[in-house]
């Protein structure tokens, strides 16, 4: 299908955008970027062409006017919070971070752990960036934040933290997740550079919401679902109404801290340029959508792929009714269904035909569907052998390969030699492939057998499908769907009595 956006269009003016707010910052501009710096596949499901890596193909344009910091919560190291969608905590996405910013041919400058208290955790991880010769500087709660302004823009306040030296024109500071203290380390250094006789100004990146779309844009409505965690929602920009009578959507954490941000900067070096938070960010992501009814449609099957992943982590624990409530009203608002996600009824129907084959493992039937690029849509169900996933991905690609669909693509060896594997020498129970392991046995089936081969080279053209499974996915299942790369969802069903999944 044709893009709905342009990104070729997107990078030229966001790079003319940002070069246009440094003229106007004097010396030096800190750019705060929000939102994934890279793999952004929720801006790449709601705006179909858009690039996932858009930001760093932008960054390695302007990769000579810039230095990368990096800002981590010391909170979120504590906590060992997770990043859902590559289910690693926030310290080791930050390794992780840096080491994809260096393969784009950048760096990390420097790492700024924000919120620091002395946690024995984060002393561990400062300890591990060092001896690895990263630069890390570490910042305490600013005193007097946010109400006195006199102490926040003083030695006490921003004058405690340390100066963080940098070369370059453009700072772009950066972090994973929100509330890393990305906002509050641009103010200190602006701080610091007046204090050195330095010009130096501040700016917001983020792709969402999308301030010139309405406000109840599917595609802003999109981002209030994937942010339903945190709390945040769009609203008018009251500022900018006052100021230009002019309607653009912002969300709330950035209207609510406007004031705070306007005083500090206008008693660091008397910049009264920013007359709403509007004013601070940058974002030319709207004049890139070239086809906004098929924007629409992506965007409200994104709030309901994302009432599906609320469910599910309600049930297991990670997030509270509330979250799920308010993606709930999302869908409601835009009269969305859990239905209208087109593999979601042949997986359950797929489920209900499962016993016709033979009692599932632990006597739980599971199926799983997937939509190929073409609108056909194909099935598979859990039995001895292996996972409704696993079943899934073979029916899936022997359908793209034109091979009949009884033509075993695994032979009987392999099959007995995992299944020997997994009981006598791992002492494992469940021997049924999950889509991980079916994946490898595909791999050594290929060597040998022509049509596993010929299907496997099929693989990489399921990559963006939607899929959806009647069942919380098994680890294994999880990690083989990232592989896929595909769009997958869950009914909020565990897979099996047990208690535990490893």
């Amino acid at each position: 299908m044709s893009a709905a956006f342009d990104s070729g269009l997107y990078l030229e003016r966001q790079t003319a955008a940002i070069l246009e707010r440094t003229e106007q910052s004097g010396q030096r501009l800190y750019l705060e970027f929000g939102g994934k710096l890279l793999f952004d596949h929720h801006a790449a499901r709601v705006l179909p062409g858009y690039d996932p890596n858009s930001k760093m193909r932008l960054l390695s344009r302007l990769r000579d006017q810039l230095d990368i910091i990096l800002c981590v919560h010391a909170g979120d190291i504590e906590r060992r919070k997770v990043r859902a969608d590559f289910g690693i905590t926030y310290d080791a996405d930050s390794l992780k971070l840096i080491d994809d910013i260096r393969e784009w041919g950048l760096d990390v400058c420097a790492v700024v752990i924000t919120r620091y208290d002395d946690q024995p955790s984060v002393r561990t991880f400062i300890n591990r960036l060092e001896r690895r010769g990263i630069k890390v500087y570490t910042h305490r709660a600013t005193l007097g934040y946010p109400t006195d302004v006199d102490t926040i823009v003083s030695q006490r306040g921003y004058g405690a933290n340390p100066y963080i030296a940098t070369e370059r024109p453009i700072v772009v500071v950066t972090g994973p997740g929100p509330g890393s203290g990305k906002m509050a380390t641009c103010l200190s250094q602006i701080y610091h550079e007046h204090c050195r006789g330095l010009s130096a100004g501040y700016a917001k990146f983020e792709t969402f919401p999308i301030w010139s779309l309405p406000l109840k844009h599917p595609v802003n409505l999109a981002y209030e679902a994937a942010t339903a965690d945190l709390g945040d929602y769009n609203q008018i920009d009251p500022f900018h109404l006052e100021a230009y009578t002019v309607k653009a959507v912002n969300y709330n954490r950035d209207i609510e801290v406007f004031p705070i941000v306007q005083r500090i900067l206008r008693r660091i070096h008397d910049d009264t340029r920013y007359r709403s938070p509007t004013d601070m960010g940058v974002n030319c992501v709207g004049d890139a959508i070239v086809d906004d009814a098929r924007v629409c449609h992506t965007a409200i099957q994104e709030v309901v792929r994302r009432f599906f992943r609320c469910r599910c982590e309600y049930v297991m624990g990670l997030t509270d009714s509330a979250t799920v409530e308010r993606v709930l009203l999302l869908m409601e608002e835009l009269d969305a269904k859990p239905e209208d996600r087109r593999v979601v009824l042949p997986a359950r129907k797929a489920a209900l035909e499962a016993p016709q084959l033979g009692k599932g493992y632990d006597g739980i039937y599971c199926a799983a569907a997937i939509e190929l690029t073409d609108g056909t849509i194909v099935t598979g169900k859990n039995s001895a052998l292996m996972h409704a996933a696993s079943s899934m991905l073979l029916n899936a690609i022997k359908q793209l390969a034109g091979l009949p669909d009884k033509l075993p693509l695994l032979t009987t060896p392999i099959m007995d030699s995992i299944h020997s594997l997994k009981s006598r020498l791992l002492n494992e129970k469940n021997l049924s492939l999950n889509l991980d392991e079916a994946l490898i046995a595909l791999s050594i089936s290929a060597t040998s057998n022509p049509a596993a081969q010929l299907a496997m080279d099929k693989i990489p053209r399921l990559r963006g499908c939607e899929v959806h499974l009647t069942h919380i996915p098994t680890p294994g299942d999880e990690t083989g769907l990232k592989k896929m790369g595909v769009n997958a969802t869950s009914d909020p069903d565990f897979p099996s009595r047990a208690l535990y999944s490893g």
